[in-house]
């Protein structure tokens, strides 16, 4: 089981995203969209997106930058494993904090304010269920990791992550003794990237590059003169 989950899902869970994304672009590309929401219950929507995206942004560029960058670096920088611990438990804490409080005000006004639910498909109720249940998860590690802030557990993800990505076929091993609240972690994350290119969250792909090498506009407004027919031209 610790074999498939660390050294065969992975793999399956990436081929899946990269594949999956490029078919719905290339067959789908009108669907390549979130769909909109934001006339209904307006207030409500732009509190809870903000706080989700920023949380769950910081979180998921905070994973990658510290699952991914390599230990030589942290050495080089002088920064114990014990002080980066301490620094993804306060600032992931923060940020999934964050990101609980807004997926929970969008998941309310998805589920219980008629209109959005008429709008809104399986789909999108489920994978926002799921964002929600993995950031809970994710906090729930924070209660694992206090209890060995050496950062020995930390450094076991990293060379897992950098593992997997340079293809060792041992690396999997490295991380099999890990809490099942870990495990658990890692499977339902590892199932979002499954799901990724058949949800709405292809829409985190779509940044409008292309808007700022576009070539300028100008909108020129003119006004026709009133002609007065009792006066002579």
């Amino acid at each position: 089981m610790d074999y498939f989950l660390f050294g065969v899902l992975p793999y399956l869970a990436l081929t899946v995203l990269v594949f999956g994304l490029i078919a719905r672009y290339e067959r789908d590309p009108f669907t390549w969209k979130s769909s909109s929401s934001q006339l209904l219950r307006r207030k409500q929507l732009v509190w809870g997106s903000i706080l989700f995206h920023v949380g769950v942004l910081i979180v998921f560029f905070g994973h990658l930058v510290g699952m991914l960058t390599p230990v030589e670096i942290f050495h080089m920088l002088g920064m114990s494993y014990g002080f980066k611990q301490v620094l993804a438990i306060v600032v992931g804490g923060v940020a999934g904090a964050m990101a609980i409080a807004g997926g929970a005000m969008l998941l309310h006004r998805r589920l219980f304010d008629p209109r959005v639910r008429a709008n809104s498909s399986f789909a999108d109720t489920g994978i926002l269920v799921l964002l929600c249940a993995q950031l809970v998860l994710g906090l729930g590690t924070i209660l694992i990791s206090i209890q060995h802030l050496d950062g020995g557990e930390m450094v076991k993800f990293m060379m897992w992550a950098q593992g997997v990505f340079t293809l060792q076929s041992g690396a999997w091993e490295l991380v099999a003794d890990v809490h099942w609240v870990f495990k658990l972690h890692i499977f339902l994350g590892l199932s979002i990237f499954i799901l990724f290119p058949f949800t709405r969250l292809v829409h985190m792909f779509s940044v409008p590059v292309r808007y700022v090498v576009r070539p300028g506009y100008q909108i020129v407004r003119t006004r026709k003169h009133k002609v007065n027919l009792g006066q002579k031209p």
